[in-house]
């Protein structure tokens, strides 16, 4: 890796957010007549596989022109004045914290693109749907590179347009109710947040993220530092999802289309948890140190409660549905993700943000398979998977059945994977919590964490069991052949989430190295 001039990673971090949006306004327009291949239909998708592909080569040549010896500074940054006269500037920067998230962002949107371009979902015209993903990724990584206060709001709310629409008119049964309750909850959290972003920018006299977390809460009184606390968390816990503000969560994700699910577990859930590493940790560390445990108590209990929901769902008879399992399995696994940025220790935070990345890989996979197996079958439902369909997996399609193993033993936790660091390091941290923490507190988080392990694989064991194995006494032989297995353009849109799935797991060392130094710089005087 060869680091690049400044000035050309600045133009490189500016390319990868804009270049999303100029393809979405594209999108719009009419297809010049040598690309519209088979029809306008098929440009459009093509066009959408061709900018995301795009974006995802700029993230990869910014990734290894980074200069990966001094990851804990902000680097491509630009800094230009937008409203001088509210002190708001277009700020943008990127470092070890926000790098992996624009590169998982690009890579899950690409990987969204090239499956939608064979399997479109049903739903109106193909060009609202490329439009609409192309600015669904632009707000996105917007909110990864941004460092000013009222610019990330501003991308933080970007998404909910394009994903309200993507569930209304493109999800399927209860879409547009599910679609309603996504937006008024993000909207109501969000409303919240700003009035804590616009209580720390005033009386800090900045917006600037990088001046704010380089301050540390000087300047700031107490009372002030709680307020602002309390406001940003509950807008970014709301997204996170923290329980019990989840639940728009799970209708969100069974009513949506399989590219919304991936890109909603993979990336949305990721810009609430990532806003309270990069803005209320160092901006606000007396409000933080304050609410620490109680964010902690809600996490674990986030923990506990998505597990024993994914258990009633996977049980014989319960009629489960197995988007709404893995969506209630995003909240236990958030859930330590909240814990690890509790223990206010850089163990703990490392092991928050490592675990936000696998969870990104892991879900992504699991929700790509379980919409293939609902094209297949016409069905999530687990009790007719496992019955009227035949279960079987196994032996039906051997390749999909053995994906969908792969991805249930990585969401457990198994060594070796990428699921298990993460939530290994958050309850490291919770053994070792920041001074001034109660540790036998926190030592009770700990246990309730190792009890939310052991349920996760029980429900992830159970559902391999009905799905890939089958029961004898439900299985109808004569439909034991219908099942299509993995197709050529499966396997181009899964492999990279198995490939990184296995490395991130086997060398978690490349992704620490990266994000602890900058993890260091935004918790000073952390002695682990």
């Amino acid at each position: 890796m060869i680091p690049l001039d400044e000035t050309v990673l600045q133009a490189l971090l500016l390319a990868v957010v804009a270049l999303p949006l100029l393809g979405a306004v594209a999108a719009l327009l009419p297809a010049p007549p040598g690309l519209r291949g088979r029809g306008p239909d098929q440009a459009v998708l093509r066009h959408g596989v061709t900018v995301t592909g795009a974006v995802l080569a700029l993230t990869v040549v910014l990734t290894l022109g980074f200069d990966h010896d001094r990851p804990g500074s902000m680097q491509a940054e630009t800094n230009v004045a937008w409203i001088p006269a509210l002190g708001v500037r277009l700020h943008f920067g990127t470092d070890g914290i926000s790098l992996p998230l624009l590169v998982l962002t690009a890579l899950l949107t690409f990987l969204c693109a090239l499956y939608s371009y064979v399997r479109m979902p049903q739903g109106p015209s193909p060009k609202a749907f490329v439009a609409l993903l192309l600015l669904l990724e632009c707000g996105t990584l917007a909110t990864f590179a941004v460092l000013d206060l009222m610019l990330f709001f501003l991308a933080f709310e970007m998404v909910l347009i394009p994903m309200y629409f993507l569930i209304a008119r493109w999800g399927g049964e209860g879409r547009g109710p599910a679609a309603w309750k996504f937006v008024l909850y993000t909207l109501l959290g969000s409303v919240v947040m700003l009035l804590g972003l616009l209580v720390l920018g005033l009386n800090a006299g900045t917006f600037d993220m990088v001046r704010l977390a380089d301050a540390h809460g000087s300047g700031l009184g107490h009372t002030t530092q709680l307020i602002a606390a309390l406001a940003i968390g509950i807008g970014l816990a709301v997204k996170a999802p923290m329980w019990p503000l989840h639940s728009w969560l799970p209708d969100a994700h069974t009513a949506a289309p399989t590219v919304g699910s991936v890109l909603l577990a993979g990336v949305l859930l990721k810009m609430g948890t990532y806003g309270f590493v990069r803005i209320l940790l160092p901006g606000v560390p007396e409000g933080a140190h304050t609410f620490a445990p109680y964010l902690a108590a809600f996490a674990v209990a986030g923990i506990i409660y998505g597990s024993l929901a994914c258990l009633a769902l996977a049980r014989k008879g319960a009629k489960g549905d197995l988007k709404r399992l893995i969506a209630y399995s995003s909240v236990g696994h958030m859930g330590f993700v909240l814990l690890g940025i509790a223990t206010l220790t850089h163990t703990g935070v490392n092991g928050a943000l490592y675990a936000n990345l696998a969870h990104g890989l892991i879900t992504g996979l699991l929700f790509f398979l379980v919409g293939a197996l609902k094209d297949r079958t016409g069905t999530s439902d687990l009790d007719t998977l496992a019955g009227a369909t035949g279960g079987a997996l196994y032996g039906r399609a051997p390749r999909l059945g053995g994906l969908l193993a792969f991805g249930a033993v990585a969401s457990l936790g198994l060594p070796g994977l990428a699921g298990f660091w993460g939530e290994l390091l958050a309850l490291l941290g919770a053994y070792h919590p920041a001074a001034g923490l109660s540790r036998p507190a926190f030592m009770v988080f700990l246990v309730f964490g190792a009890l939310g392990t052991l349920l996760t694989a029980a429900y992830l064991l159970v559902v391999v069991r009905r799905v890939c194995m089958g029961d004898p006494a439900e299985t109808r032989p004569e439909r034991l052949a219908t099942v299509t297995d993995v197709r050529g353009f499966e396997f181009a849109a899964w492999t990279p989430l198995v490939v990184l799935t296995v490395v991130a797991g086997l060398w978690p060392g490349a992704l620490l190295g990266l994000m602890d130094p900058a993890v260091q710089s935004l918790l000073p005087g952390v002695t682990r």
